[in-house]
C-alpha cells in the first residue's frame, strides 16, 4: 500500500517551508530526491514532511544548515549517545546567549541616544548626532 504522498507546493503549506527553501534543502542533502510522478512531478511522503519539519523547527530555533546536517546524521544512528547533539545545542545556546547580550546593549544605547534627543529642531538633534560621532555613545555595541 502507497502512502499519501504530497506535491511541493502541498508540502510547502503543510509545513511552512518555501517551494524554493525545499529545492534549495534537496540539492544540499537535507532531504532525499523525491520521487516522481508519470508526469515527472515531485511526490513527497510522510518521510519528507517529518523531515522538513524537523529542519524547520531548527531553523526557527536558530541553528545553522551544518549543525542541522550534522545533527540529522546523528538521527540516523539511534544506538549512539546523544553527547554529540547535547553539545551541538549547548554551543548554539552559548551563540544565543551572546547575541541577547549584544542585543541588550544596543538596546540600553539607542534608549539613551533617544532620551538624550529634546526633539527641537533637526540641526539640534542627538540621534542624528550620535549616529555621526561615535565617540557620543556610551560604550561598544
Amino acid at each position: 500500500m502507497v502512502g499519501i504522498m504530497w506535491s511541493i507546493g502541498e508540502l510547502s503549506e503543510r509545513v511552512g517551508v518555501k517551494v524554493p527553501t525545499i529545492r534549495y534543502y534537496e540539492q544540499t542533502g537535507l532531504i532525499e530526491p523525491p520521487e516522481r510522478s508519470a508526469g515527472n512531478q515531485r511526490r513527497y511522503g510522510r518521510d519528507a514532511l517529518e523531515r522538513l519539519g524537523f529542519i524547520r523547527h531548527a531553523r526557527d530555533l536558530g541553528l545553522g544548515i551544518e549543525a542541522i546536517r550534522e545533527l540529522i546524521d546523528l538521527s540516523g544512528h539511534p544506538e549512539k549517545p546523544c553527547e554529540s547533539a547535547d553539545r551541538i545545542a549547548r554551543e548554539h545556546l552559548v551563540e544565543v546567549r551572546a547575541r541577547i547580550a549584544r542585543l541588550k546593549r544596543l538596546e540600553h544605547e539607542l534608549e539613551r541616544i533617544a532620551d538624550n534627543c529634546n526633539g527641537d529642531a533637526i540641526c539640534d538633534c542627538y540621534v542624528l548626532r550620535a549616529l555621526s560621532d561615535h565617540s557620543l555613545c556610551e560604550s561598544e555595541h
